[in-house]
């Protein structure tokens, strides 16, 4: 090809001066054919893409198809039902209820019913008329050191920092919560102004890097923190020990990066890198952790405080319940979030390979404080790819008291999933920094789909819970939930995650599924210890 380029250059050149010769206003082809070869010789002695040194000026169509394809991909290939993270099916009907138009299906699922991993809610022969069941369902989250507990939602807007996401789309989000009278969660990236211009409830997210609450060093401020956390927009703190898409991870916000808004709202310093650790300095283990909880509890003035975390090592989690028992100081809430969850930018093998699933880990985190008896102090919030009304019940069967959307949220305010996050490039204005690009997302009209988003889908789970012949989401439990796991047999959630009896963790012998993390935890370090493991005798063991 190389030979080819050289050989036509030469031989179109050639013709090109002599028909410049016969015919003089041909000479103006060379506007367009000069440009055309001198690529081509760059292509050939470029020593950094092979394609376009081998095919000069051919191989730049390589990168045009290349950019093209997730789009073609997504709008002429995939069907209604493969796409990914989120099949068309589902975008379809986030966008249909933030628009308040028709979400119904004609002529019957397009879901193969007898596919592995197809999952639905048992219901009754006496389903509740829908009209007689309370459609804005409300917890109480607050435990009983709480002075202030809050009369949540069941579905709020989970953890996006402003900075992942535009000044526009934070906005519209937080509008969309004051409309519809449900939270917003601010992610790691701090409390901004932003967040609280337009009056919705706040769920404060305090992250490794402790941002708009830090001292210079990166540690956190408790003054700083006070003065935000009674701010009465301020309902709940959050401090994320984890996050789905990148558990275990830290970050860097290089210094170029680092604006004047963004290094006054996060308390950082203009020139310089702002790292967030993959670890909190504010305690060292579980223990630490509960007195950590108690103080941002009081600096708030009682305001209610849990945490999120992607489930790891199961002992660790353990670890921290043992260390509830011990203190007596209980977290109001937890936020359970899985490794499918993400919304901007994170590694592929993260994203891919590292945290627990959302089932799995719903499931164990409500089994483990039901078995140290915590759960009646304690809010179970869970989060990863919640979008429809079927996403609230099923966690809701799983344990959950209430969920959070984080990506669900990003279609309502018109997120087209063009898998453009992570590089400032986002054609709808959600995830960028683009002034250009966020002018293309109206507050106005985007924070009223949000409402209407949250009212739809809350309204779609509390008719699925009627049609069981239940009143309230607390109703649900695992055994109304089947999934088939082949083409024969099908089990329900009680069947793959089964109960253990309350308080069964506070004694030995403990249930034979937690029997070996439970000897590895210690409410003094979040390190599991094998040094005292032996093989279990398990014709001791409890049957559950």
């Amino acid at each position: 090809m190389r030979k080819l380029f050289v050989v036509s250059f030469f031989i179109i050149f050639s013709m090109l001066t002599a028909w410049s010769i016969i015919w003089p206003p041909a000479v103006w082809s060379f506007l367009f054919m000069g440009p055309v070869y001198l690529l081509g010789f760059y292509d050939m002695v470029q020593p950094k893409h092979s394609i376009v040194r081998n095919y000069p000026v051919f191989g730049h169509l390589r990168y045009l198809m290349e950019e093209l394809r997730p789009k073609i991909y997504q709008y002429f290939i995939e069907s209604d039902t493969n796409g990914t993270p989120f099949n068309r099916q589902n975008r379809s009907v986030v966008y249909q209820r933030a628009k308040m138009v028709d979400d119904t299906r004609p002529f019957g699922t397009e879901l193969d019913v007898y596919d592995n991993g197809y999952e639905w809610l048992n219901h009754s022969i006496a389903a509740i008329d829908h009209h007689k069941l309370n459609m804005d369902p409300r917890v109480k989250v607050g435990g009983p050191a709480c002075k202030q507990p809050y009369m949540a939602s069941v579905f709020n807007i989970s953890a996006m920092s402003f900075g992942s996401l535009s000044m526009n789309a934070i906005l519209a989000l937080n509008g969309g919560a004051r409309l519809d009278n449900f939270a917003h969660n601010t992610g790691e990236g701090g409390l901004s102004d932003y967040h609280l211009q337009p009056g919705g409830d706040i769920i404060w997210q305090i992250g490794t890097g402790y941002f708009s609450c830090r001292h210079k060093d990166g540690t956190i401020n408790y003054d700083a923190f006070a003065e935000r956390a009674v701010l009465p927009q301020v309902k709940m703190i959050e401090i994320k020990l984890s996050q789905g898409a990148k558990p275990g991870h830290g970050g860097i916000l290089p210094a170029a990066k680092v604006t004047p808004e963004i290094a006054r709202i996060r308390l950082v310093e203009m020139g310089e890198d702002v790292v967030s650790p993959p670890y909190h300095t504010a305690f060292t283990n579980p223990l630490e952790l509960m007195v950590f909880i108690q103080k941002l509890r009081d600096l708030s003035g009682g305001k209610p405080v849990g945490f999120k975390l992607c489930v790891g090592h199961k002992s660790e989690f353990l670890a921290i319940c043992k260390a509830m028992v011990k203190t007596g100081i209980t977290p109001d809430f937890i936020t359970v979030d899985g490794g499918e969850g993400g919304t901007g930018a994170a590694p592929l093998e993260f994203s891919n390979s590292v945290g627990m699933p959302l089932r799995e880990a719903l499931a164990f985190v409500y089994d483990a404080l039901t078995g140290f008896d915590l759960k009646k102090h304690i809010k179970l919030i869970a989060s990863g790819k919640v979008a429809t009304g079927f996403d609230l019940v099923k966690n809701f069967a799983l344990g959950a008291d209430m969920c959070n959307s984080a990506r669900g949220m990003m279609f309502a305010l018109g997120c087209i999933q063009a898998l453009e996050c992570n590089t400032n490039t986002c054609p709808t204005g959600v995830a960028t920094q683009d002034k250009s690009l966020m002018k293309g997302l109206v507050v106005d009209d985007k924070k009223v789909r949000v409402a209407n988003f949250h009212r739809q889908t809350v309204g779609s789970a509390i008719q699925m819970i009627g049609a069981a012949g239940l009143t309230k989401p607390c109703d649900l439990h695992r055994m109304y939930i089947y999934r088939r796991v082949n083409h024969s047999q099908i089990l329900t959630y009680g069947e793959l995650f089964p109960y253990i009896p309350k308080g069964s963790l506070l004694n030995t012998p403990y249930p034979a599924s937690f029997e070996f993390d439970m000897a590895i935890s210690s409410e003094n370090t979040f390190v599991p210890d094998y040094s005292g493991v032996t093989n279990v005798d398990y014709s001791n063991v409890s049957s559950y």
